[in-house]
């Protein structure tokens, strides 16, 4: 089954794609767009690119395991997602995953700038291979 797991964020917002039988994870894109429905419409595209059969969406639980309003917009949004692609939605805790790309782009000899350009889409890629090792 091919996953597309999604890092929501206000105006950058990571992909990766899987594949469960493998495994393997790859990074793919940040996309970057403030407007909702056009972030929406774009992961759309995106899933049908890559021929996604599930999704994953990151829910940023708060270190004291409860849920605050970025949680429920990203429920909100995965929601929507489903509604507009038809494809089975599921949440997996994001908590440190931003602080985990950072940690895995250290030393990789890219600049501050350069970086910033691709850590959600890492993010995006520990969120799923997460979600991954959780299932197996």
């Amino acid at each position: 089954m091919r996953v597309l797991c999604v890092d929501l964020g206000d105006v950058r917002t990571g992909l990766a794609a899987g594949d469960d039988i493998v495994g393997l994870v790859q990074p793919l894109s940040v996309l970057v767009e403030r407007n909702a429905d056009l972030r929406l419409e774009k992961i759309a595209k995106a899933i049908d690119e890559h021929g996604a059969d599930l999704m994953v969406v990151g829910l940023p639980i708060n270190m004291d395991d409860t849920e605050g309003p970025r949680a429920i917009a990203a429920r909100a949004f995965g929601a929507a997602l489903a509604e507009r692609t038809g494809l089975p939605v599921e949440f997996h805790d994001e908590r440190l995953s931003s602080f985990e790309a950072d940690d895995s782009l250290k030393g990789s000899g890219l600049t501050r700038k350069g970086k910033k350009k691709i850590q959600d889409a890492v993010a995006a890629a520990t969120i799923l291979q997460d979600w991954f090792n959780a299932r197996s």
